[in-house]
Protein backbone atom coordinates (compact mmCIF):
# COMPACT_ATOMS: atom_id res chain seq x y z
CA UNK A 1 0.00 0.00 0.00
CA UNK A 2 1.43 3.25 -0.91
CA UNK A 3 1.65 6.05 1.10
CA UNK A 4 -0.80 8.38 -0.58
CA UNK A 5 -4.03 7.11 0.48
CA UNK A 6 -2.43 7.15 4.09
CA UNK A 7 -2.03 10.21 3.93
CA UNK A 8 -5.37 11.81 2.28
CA UNK A 9 -7.18 9.79 4.91
CA UNK A 10 -6.01 11.21 7.50
CA UNK A 11 -6.14 14.93 6.18
CA UNK A 12 -9.49 14.16 5.49
CA UNK A 13 -9.96 12.83 9.20
CA UNK A 14 -7.87 16.06 10.16
CA UNK A 15 -10.26 17.97 8.34
CA UNK A 16 -13.03 16.54 9.53
CA UNK A 17 -12.37 16.55 13.46
CA UNK A 18 -11.09 20.84 12.36
CA UNK A 19 -14.46 20.81 11.84
CA UNK A 20 -16.16 19.79 14.97
CA UNK A 21 -15.64 19.51 18.41
CA UNK A 22 -19.33 18.55 19.39
CA UNK A 23 -20.95 15.63 21.91
CA UNK A 24 -19.77 12.62 19.70
CA UNK A 25 -15.58 12.35 19.87
CA UNK A 26 -14.05 12.61 16.82
CA UNK A 27 -12.59 9.44 16.23
CA UNK A 28 -16.42 7.51 16.94
CA UNK A 29 -17.93 9.82 14.44
CA UNK A 30 -15.18 9.53 11.77
CA UNK A 31 -15.56 5.49 11.87
CA UNK A 32 -19.55 6.36 11.87
CA UNK A 33 -18.67 7.76 8.49
CA UNK A 34 -16.15 5.75 7.70
CA UNK A 35 -19.05 2.82 7.99
CA UNK A 36 -21.70 4.64 6.13
CA UNK A 37 -19.73 6.34 3.24
CA UNK A 38 -16.49 5.39 3.40
CA UNK A 39 -16.37 9.08 4.52
CA UNK A 40 -16.62 10.25 0.58
CA UNK A 41 -19.73 12.66 0.12
CA UNK A 42 -21.86 10.18 -1.71
CA UNK A 43 -22.86 10.95 -5.62
CA UNK A 44 -25.94 11.63 -6.00
CA UNK A 45 -26.39 12.96 -2.42
CA UNK A 46 -29.26 10.54 -1.33
CA UNK A 47 -30.28 6.81 -1.87
CA UNK A 48 -33.20 4.61 -1.17
CA UNK A 49 -32.72 2.09 2.02
CA UNK A 50 -34.89 -0.50 2.16
CA UNK A 51 -36.71 1.62 4.82
CA UNK A 52 -36.32 5.35 3.63
CA UNK A 53 -34.31 7.60 1.97
CA UNK A 54 -30.64 8.06 3.46
CA UNK A 55 -28.46 11.38 2.50
CA UNK A 56 -25.03 12.25 2.55
CA UNK A 57 -21.57 10.71 4.42
CA UNK A 58 -23.69 9.95 7.39
CA UNK A 59 -26.36 8.44 5.81
CA UNK A 60 -29.13 11.19 7.65
CA UNK A 61 -32.37 9.82 7.28
CA UNK A 62 -35.12 12.81 7.26
CA UNK A 63 -36.23 11.96 10.68
CA UNK A 64 -32.87 11.98 12.25
CA UNK A 65 -32.28 15.57 10.63
CA UNK A 66 -36.24 16.19 12.10
CA UNK A 67 -35.34 15.10 15.77
CA UNK A 68 -31.73 17.16 15.46
CA UNK A 69 -33.43 20.27 14.63
CA UNK A 70 -34.84 20.03 18.17
CA UNK A 71 -31.28 20.19 19.88
CA UNK A 72 -29.11 21.59 16.62
CA UNK A 73 -30.86 24.54 15.30
CA UNK A 74 -31.67 25.50 12.02
CA UNK A 75 -29.62 23.27 10.22
CA UNK A 76 -29.63 25.10 7.10
CA UNK A 77 -33.50 24.79 6.89
CA UNK A 78 -33.46 22.10 4.02
CA UNK A 79 -32.96 18.01 4.85
CA UNK A 80 -30.76 17.17 1.72
CA UNK A 81 -28.93 20.45 1.40
CA UNK A 82 -27.50 19.99 4.97
CA UNK A 83 -26.84 16.39 4.41
CA UNK A 84 -24.51 17.31 1.58
CA UNK A 85 -22.48 19.32 3.95
CA UNK A 86 -20.09 18.24 5.72
CA UNK A 87 -20.79 20.81 8.54
CA UNK A 88 -24.55 20.42 8.86
CA UNK A 89 -24.52 16.44 8.28
CA UNK A 90 -22.15 16.04 10.66
CA UNK A 91 -23.79 18.92 13.22
CA UNK A 92 -27.31 17.21 12.46
CA UNK A 93 -25.74 13.64 13.58
CA UNK A 94 -24.33 15.18 16.40
CA UNK A 95 -27.63 17.16 17.61
CA UNK A 96 -29.22 13.65 16.79
CA UNK A 97 -27.41 11.63 19.14
CA UNK A 98 -27.49 14.88 21.97
CA UNK A 99 -30.79 14.21 21.86
CA UNK A 100 -31.23 10.22 22.35
CA UNK A 101 -27.77 9.15 23.30
CA UNK A 102 -28.16 10.63 27.16
CA UNK A 103 -27.43 8.86 30.36
CA UNK A 104 -30.94 9.19 31.44
CA UNK A 105 -31.41 7.04 28.62
CA UNK A 106 -29.13 4.88 28.75
CA UNK A 107 -28.34 4.33 32.15
CA UNK A 108 -25.18 5.07 31.66
CA UNK A 109 -22.93 7.66 30.45
CA UNK A 110 -23.17 7.03 26.25
CA UNK A 111 -19.82 5.21 24.25
CA UNK A 112 -19.47 5.44 21.33
CA UNK A 113 -21.16 1.89 20.30
CA UNK A 114 -24.65 3.65 22.24
CA UNK A 115 -23.99 6.49 19.63
CA UNK A 116 -23.39 4.14 16.53
CA UNK A 117 -26.38 1.51 17.35
CA UNK A 118 -28.79 4.75 17.93
CA UNK A 119 -27.40 6.61 14.59
CA UNK A 120 -28.21 3.10 12.96
CA UNK A 121 -31.34 2.11 14.37
CA UNK A 122 -32.76 5.10 15.55
CA UNK A 123 -33.36 5.92 19.34
CA UNK A 124 -33.86 2.58 20.93
CA UNK A 125 -31.05 1.31 18.56
CA UNK A 126 -28.85 0.26 21.69
CA UNK A 127 -31.44 -2.15 23.25
CA UNK A 128 -31.54 -3.87 19.13
CA UNK A 129 -29.77 -7.02 18.88
CA UNK A 130 -30.20 -5.71 14.60
CA UNK A 131 -27.40 -3.28 15.69
CA UNK A 132 -24.71 -5.08 17.02
CA UNK A 133 -23.49 -6.09 13.30
CA UNK A 134 -23.24 -2.33 12.58
CA UNK A 135 -21.88 -1.52 15.85
CA UNK A 136 -19.02 -3.95 14.96
CA UNK A 137 -18.42 -2.48 11.86
CA UNK A 138 -17.51 1.08 13.59
CA UNK A 139 -15.47 -0.78 16.34
CA UNK A 140 -13.01 -2.69 13.68
CA UNK A 141 -12.53 0.90 12.12
CA UNK A 142 -12.10 2.34 16.17
CA UNK A 143 -9.45 -0.40 16.85
CA UNK A 144 -7.75 -0.56 13.33
CA UNK A 145 -8.28 2.79 12.14
CA UNK A 146 -10.41 3.04 8.76
CA UNK A 147 -8.10 1.22 5.80
CA UNK A 148 -9.21 2.09 1.89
Amino acid sequence: MTKAPVILLASLIGCLSAVHAGYVPDACMNCICYVESGCRMPDPICHMDTKSLLCGPFSLRHSHWLDALQKGGPLMNDYQRCAASWTCSRQALDAYLQRYAVSSRLGHSPTCQDFARIHHEGPNGFKSAATIEYWEKVKKCLDRGPTL
